[in-house]
């Protein structure tokens, strides 16, 4: 019988060794790949002062963190909702002076307060990487290509990259598609939830009905959002939109819906949400941004691979080689150094095989039991 202190908070998990193994598996995968193409990785504090996290990034609020004041200095701490703005304070401070475009990766664990409804967990893995110094339309390439690699080395299939255009009313608003201001935001709740008629019973708001119709797969969206007719305010981002899509359409599919916000808090003019075939929700999301105190422009993307984890098929047993209590250690030390896994007994009690032992170490040679 479980104790009732034994339970762990809503939200929380422990990863058992298969299932700690399969993560770790998937995350070396991940930041493989990162470094591969270049990305330097760095590893910030778990915990931070409250105002540097949420001033770094637009849209991030200490709401979501788990907060406390820290005795030394008796300011508020926070506990890291998402590793971004850290990586944006890094580049704003330690590493100001470095080259750009500065490229750095990242992976940890982040906690909030409150999870969202689609996806309960409140402690969660993110994998990451940012484009610091660029946020053109060759860096949102790069970044959306790098993505899709790193979650097919992490064990993804059937991977799609949904584009959005995170600004597109702030672009459209002031001339091209005029608003008063006190309708843009009701113009906003509006196309996030798809509601024809609720836009058209806005001053204004009819002319953002073709941006409803402007989603499904790439190629034919692209063309109807084309057609809008905005005074030529959309043509440099669908020139970017089409470019991204010509690098990275031969490695996932793409669809598009310009105007999607959810999970786009602090983006700027291109957004991206990866998704993959048997798994539930979104494994990441990114796109361009500027990192707040410096205005620095950026690009990059967060992983949550923790659902991709679950879904993947589980790993069959490793061999493992049982090491009796006379066995010979140089011989055992030569075979870890070839991949072997070990075991060794501290007792005679104890059984190679309710150890989960595959071999047994007989003289110098592994036995299969």
């Amino acid at each position: 019988m479980i104790d009732q202190d034994d339970l762990l908070p809503e939200g929380l998990e422990d990863r058992l060794p298969s299932e700690a193994k399969a993560v770790s598996r998937a995350m070396r995968g991940v930041l493989d790949v990162m470094h591969a193409h270049g990305f330097d990785r760095v590893s910030p504090p778990l915990v931070e002062f409250e105002k540097a996290l949420a001033g770094r990034m637009d849209g991030v609020s200490p709401r979501r963190m788990f907060r406390f004041v820290d005795p030394i200095s008796l300011r508020t701490l926070a506990l890291r909702s998402d590793i971004t703005p850290q990586i944006g304070r890094i580049a704003a401070t330690g590493m100001a002076h470095a080259a750009r475009p500065l490229r750095l990766c990242y992976g940890g664990e982040v906690a909030l307060i409150r999870a969202d409804q689609l996806d309960p967990a409140r402690q969660r893995l993110q994998l990451g990487a940012e484009l610091i110094g660029s946020d053109t339309v060759a860096a949102a390439a790069e970044m959306v290509s790098l993505a899709v690699e790193a979650l097919e080395q992490a064990g993804a299939t059937g991977i799609s990259v949904d584009f959005t255009l995170p600004d597109l009313v702030d672009i459209l608003a002031p001339t091209a598609m005029p608003l008063q201001p006190a309708h843009v935001a009701k113009v906003r709740r509006e196309l996030d939830t798809k509601d024809a008629g609720g836009l058209a019973e806005i001053p204004g708001g009819d002319a953002y009905l073709p941006l409803i119709y402007a989603t499904g797969p790439f190629d034919e969206a692209i063309e109807r959002l084309s057609a809008v007719d905005a005074g030529g305010a959309l043509s440099s981002r669908i020139a970017g939109l089409r470019q991204i899509a010509e690098r990275v359409g031969c490695t996932a599919r793409i669809t598009l819906d310009p105007t999607e916000r959810h999970g786009f808090e602090y983006q700027s003019w291109f957004g991206f949400t990866l998704y993959a075939d048997g798994v539930r929700g979104a494994l990441g999301r990114g796109g361009t941004y500027s990192i707040g105190g410096t205005d620095e422009a950026a690009t990059g993307f967060s992983l949550y691979i923790d659902a991709l984890v679950d879904a993947l098929a589980p790993e069959g047993k490793p061999d493992s080689l049982f090491l009796p209590l006379d066995h010979d250690r140089a011989v055992a030390s030569r075979l870890r150094a070839i991949g072997w896994r070990t075991v060794a007994a501290l007792s005679d009690s104890d059984d190679g095989t309710a150890l989960g032992c595959t071999h047994r170490l007989d003289g110098a040679e592994p036995v299969r039991m």
